[in-house]
């Protein structure tokens, strides 16, 4: 059996280049950095986005205005080139480049079309497409490059495992047959990650003659894959009722982040060591000085004194911007500053719009900075330096999530709502705060149950967030003994090198399982005692409560798709 792990993805988020997009991209950063310091043979594959994601700037009216985002010079000609070679698309030949970036034993492989001119446009920039047939040619340019980069640089017979990460890379199995080596990772429920394209596109390019009008990608994954997995507990117990068909072959690693990464380097002085009160809090007031230095270059604001209050993500109605901005309005009497961060996709008119309201506080109110171009540089400052954040997405629409592993990695406690693996590792009063119910089934969020919901969820993070502003005024040697514990137990809970070892248990053995794992279960069989279950405090009725394809099944009735 070889031992090359190969992941695809369609984004990768590297410590330099312009590929951030959202979580995706940063969590396959995070693993091909881990995989290299555990002396993995590790591919990760992804196209060359020669434009990067998307920026913003802001008009007269506080209309954000996306620009392209180039690679920078130094990002490029760091790349070497590792192979070259054709494939078809349209009946045509294309040029491809394979561009390596290496990391000890780890590559990432970035796949550069470079001719014709059409097929070089494909790969301008993440997440970003002029057309349906535009954005399916893009996925099968990633599938059929990696196919000839796998036969040719890795050679079939070292495979261990391909992991397909996301739908967007399920058409790999279409042009490179390898049985009981793929797997497909979900890192989504929602209906942005679970695309479909019309049955003539696969007929024209792959010769495939498929009885239905329209090809979910998800669907394609699950039928070729060997295994599959969700990215938390809660997510897989949601999935299987998604895809019941499939619930057979689906399991769960809850995502992990790289503590080397994300890691203050004033946190990262104290690991290994059992640090005491003292130590942690002169390391997180050093951490904290850092992220002032970073505000004050966006604005002249009083920091002195004031609680830091993060909401900082990527910009979408099911995170639930509103409390931010609620918040911050209703609250701006008191000395507390939120410190916002994200950006939406393009398309999605609703998550630009509160761009607009978020850009709009951060001018005319004192207590609020917004980072609208929030990536990673902004988001090692604010994870690091915040006294705390808040994470509130909808509960059973957040797959995963990890803002808060990164903040508890360097102390910052998390408020949180009742969803993805936040429920694994928080515990409530313990090493951060939890509000709102834990909702197993995919409950409308933009409806009148969702909105119902959603106001009394307000209600409740209102009220924890005056009580720790108490805590900060009053007794801050308590809250930062939350801190403490968050850093403590988050080592090894939100490891990214916990999360490798249970994927590739086959390959790097379980000597983590002892001691992260059983911590996991106990956190969620703690946090499963003392959650309130939307069935026995608020019953929804059928017409609000889904857990079948119908989510997606009718395109114009739900959520803005904003496709990560």
């Amino acid at each position: 059996m070889g031992r090359a792990v190969v992941s695809v993805t369609p984004d990768l988020a590297l410590d330099r280049g312009n590929t951030y997009a959202g979580g995706l991209g940063v969590l396959e950063g995070d693993k091909f950095y881990a995989a290299a310091r555990l002396g993995m043979d590790y591919r990760v594959l992804t196209l060359y986005y020669a434009n990067g994601y998307v920026r913003y700037e802001f008009d007269a009216d506080l209309r954000p205005v996306p620009l392209p985002e180039p690679q920078p010079e130094e990002f490029a000609s760091s790349l070497r080139v590792a192979d070259e070679f054709r494939v078809r698309l349209r009946g045509e030949e294309v040029s491809v480049q394979a561009l390596e970036a290496a990391e000890g034993s780890a590559r990432a492989v970035f796949l550069r079309p470079v001719a014709p001119d059409w097929a070089a446009r494909l790969a301008d920039r993440v997440y970003l497409e002029g057309s349906e047939e535009e954005r399916f040619l893009k996925y099968l340019l990633l599938a059929r490059a990696s196919e000839a980069y796998i036969r040719r640089d890795v050679g079939t017979g070292e495979v261990a495992h391909v992991d397909l990460q996301e739908a967007y890379a399920a058409l790999l199995p279409l042009a490179l047959r390898l049985p009981g080596k793929y797997r497909l990772v979900i890192h989504t429920p929602g209906p942005w990650g679970h695309p479909a394209f019309p049955a003539r596109l696969l007929a024209s390019e792959c010769g495939y003659r498929l009885v239905c009008e329209s090809v979910p990608l998800t669907e394609l994954g699950l039928a070729a894959a060997e295994r599959a997995f969700a990215v938390s507990r809660k997510h897989a117990e949601i999935l299987s009722r998604v895809f019941p068909h499939h619930a057979w072959k689906l399991g769960s690693v809850t995502n992990g982040v790289d503590a080397e990464r994300w890691t203050h380097p004033e946190l990262r002085r104290l690991r290994g060591r059992e640090p005491g009160l003292d130590a942690f809090i002169e390391a997180r007031a050093r951490a904290r000085r850092s992220l002032e230095s970073l505000l004050r270059e966006l604005k002249e604001v009083e920091l002195d004194g004031r609680m830091l209050v993060a909401w900082a993500r990527r910009m979408a109605p099911y995170k639930r911007p509103e409390f931010a901005a609620r918040l911050a309005v209703e609250l701006g009497d008191l000395p507390i500053v939120f410190v916002l961060g994200g950006r939406a996709h393009p398309a999605d008119g609703e998550g630009l719009e509160w761009m607009r309201v978020f850009m709009r506080l951060h001018r005319e109110r004192p207590n609020v900075i917004y980072l609208p171009n929030y990536g990673l540089r902004e988001a090692r400052a604010v994870l690091s330096g915040a006294d705390v954040l808040l994470f509130t997405p909808f509960s059973g629409w957040e797959a995963c999530g990890t803002s808060y592993m990164k903040a508890g990695m360097n102390g910052v406690p998390t408020i949180s709502s009742r969803d993805g693996g936040a429920l694994e590792m928080i515990e409530d009063g313990v090493n951060g705060w939890m509000f709102g119910e834990d909702l197993r089934d995919l409950v409308e969020y933009w409806g009148e149950e969702g909105r119902r919901r959603s106001e009394l969820e307000y209600a409740q993070l209102r009220d924890l967030l005056l009580r720790v502003h108490a805590m900060f005024r009053e007794d801050p040697e308590s809250l930062h003994a939350v801190g403490l514990r968050a850093f403590e137990g988050f080592r090894a809970v939100a490891s990214v090198e916990r999360a490798l070892r249970e994927y590739y248990a086959d390959l790097l053995g379980q000597r983590d399982r002892s001691a992260a794992y059983w911590e996991l279960d106990r956190i969620a069989r703690s946090s499963s005692a003392t959650r309130r279950l939307s069935s026995s405090e608020s019953p929804s009725s059928s017409a609000t409560r889904r857990h079948s394809l119908m989510l997606y099944m009718q395109p114009g009735s739900g959520p803005m798709t904003s496709p990560v």
